[in-house]
């Protein structure tokens, strides 16, 4: 049996004003889709960091795909991907040059083919001879998510994936998300603060408050614990009981 897509284990990170993170444990299962959610400063970007190798816990583990970092991280991050709105694009640069020397770099045998096919699974294939700087934050977004699934992870990363999309657009980048872990097995870890959009993508949600999860499991059985009507009532009441302590 292969082993979970993502392990962490009472993760810890500890800054100057307090815990930024303290004893968060969260397991992805191999082609689960699963929100991280919670209101600003709850500890999530620190915690995706962490899970990425790209910050160290002061304590706690991470496995991902059965690869403990950050012993193996150059192992397990073969079979990662990762997209954020806030990641920069080469400038002076073509989109289908920067997708190849992507894959490339990835080992794909033919990266100008996975190039070609990512850009046109999320309807920018007329982006291809593109340089960066003709590009639109949304495009930059759309772009971003193309590379990070050109060598088919077992594990995809997305942080905010539709913030600066139109919701049209962002439909089918969910939609193509979904076809991605149905087909491939692909899981998906996603951060956001459109909670529509996590209860039409994601499976599972985990919330976390003051650094610590407080719900995880599905959007309903979440919504009723609380007695809430939906995701975002939840998030509310979350982010009213971070101000109020």
């Amino acid at each position: 049996m292969l082993p979970p897509a993502l392990v962490a284990s009472q993760l810890v990170k500890a800054y100057r004003r307090g815990r930024a993170v303290d004893g968060v444990s969260l397991t992805v299962s191999r082609g689960e889709r699963v929100g991280l959610l919670g209101p600003n400063g709850a500890g999530k970007t620190t915690t995706l960091l962490m899970c990425l190798g790209a910050v160290r816990p002061d304590a706690g583990t991470v496995e991902i795909l059965g690869h403990r970092l950050p012993r193996e991280r150059d192992r397990a991050m073969r079979g990662v991907g990762f997209a954020a709105g806030y990641l920069p694009l080469p400038d002076h640069m073509r989109v289908i040059e920067y997708l190849r020397m992507f894959g490339r770099l990835a080992g794909l045998r033919q990266p100008g083919l996975a190039a070609a096919a990512a850009l046109e699974r999320f309807g920018v294939a007329h982006l291809a001879r593109a340089m960066g700087t003709e590009l639109s934050s949304g495009q930059k977004t759309l772009v971003g998510i193309a590379k990070a699934v050109l060598h088919r992870p077992d594990l995809l990363v997305l942080d905010e994936p539709t913030a600066s999309l139109d919701p049209d657009v962002a439909l089918r980048v969910r939609t193509a998300l979904c076809e991605i872990s149905a087909t491939d097995g692909t899981a998906l870890l996603v951060t956001s603060h459109n909670m529509v959009e996590v209860e039409r993508l994601c499976e599972r949600v985990v919330f976390l408050s003051a650094g610590r999860v407080v719900a995880d499991g599905t959007s309903a059985q979440i919504t009723e614990d609380f007695g809430r009507d939906d995701l975002e009532e939840v998030f509310l009441h979350l982010a009213g009981v971070r101000e109020g302590g």
